[in-house]
């Protein structure tokens, strides 16, 4: 089994290296909706598996990890069915302390981890603070509301149904009202601060460190993903830019 697990800018020069592996079964835990074309394309759709990681933490300065969440490790077959490779991977994952289990409905899944994951990425990157307190400010979580909201269209163009099994109550977020969807961002922030309070995304982690952001394969895919279905998303159509401006100047990657 191969579990990618790098950033997602590293991806193809790790599955390059690999491609003449005997790989019986692969599956990414990593961000965005790319990874599982990327290892599909590698090694074949029938030897990858959709997964998705609700979880985090944090390499602290004296190389100890600061392990914030372990909520739970979907892993499941892209084409919603069930089997027995799915539950043994789950089980031998659990059985190690990480909570994991099986879903048939894996892609329902690794959208709503991104519907909220993106949004959450992006004002973790323009705030700068700890992801309680964006979550429980009215206006930085207004925004928020409104990047789900978008990323939800854009899974409805791919024929999927997001779920509230996924970080956030996405589908909820979706369809409720913006005083309800408010709501459910404070509990859930409230909640952060009292069972995480030192969460914060690893992209902000990142930033923090001016090491590279997951930008392309993330936002980046998604824009395209839109344009080529002629689908207007304007809150991510400017963010995804500005994020990726933020990424080249903290970096120092910027164009000469």
């Amino acid at each position: 089994m191969l579990i990618i697990a790098t950033k997602t800018y590293a991806t193809a020069a790790a599955v390059a290296a690999l491609r003449r592996a005997d790989i019986g079964v692969a599956l990414s835990i990593q961000n965005g909706m790319m990874k599982d074309d990327q290892l599909a394309d590698a090694f074949g759709r029938q030897r990858v598996l959709g997964a998705l990681a609700n979880l985090s933490g944090e390499l602290l300065a004296s190389g100890e990890v600061l392990f914030t969440r372990n909520a739970n490790l979907f892993v499941g077959e892209l084409d919603g069915s069930d089997s027995a490779r799915a539950r043994d991977i789950a089980r031998s994952i659990d059985a190690s302390g990480v909570r994991a289990t099986a879903d048939a409905q894996i892609l329902s899944l690794e959208w709503s981890k991104f519907a909220a994951w993106a949004p959450m990425m992006i004002l973790s990157v323009a705030t700068r603070s700890l992801t309680w307190k964006y979550l429980i400010d009215a206006g930085a979580a207004l925004v928020l509301v409104r990047l789900v909201r978008e990323i939800g269209l854009l899974a409805a163009a791919h024929q999927v149904s997001l779920s509230d099994r996924a970080t956030l109550p996405v589908a909820s977020i979706c369809r409720g009202s913006d005083e309800d969807a408010l709501a459910l961002l404070r509990g859930f922030g409230l909640d952060m601060q009292s069972s995480a309070p030192q969460h914060r995304m690893s992209t902000l982690q990142d930033l923090l460190a001016g090491r590279r952001l997951e930008v392309e394969e993330t936002l980046g895919h998604a824009m395209r993903s839109a344009t080529q279905l002629k689908l207007t998303l304007p809150l991510l159509n400017c963010f995804y830019p500005l994020v990726a401006g933020i990424d080249r100047i903290s970096s120092e990657r910027l164009p000469v």
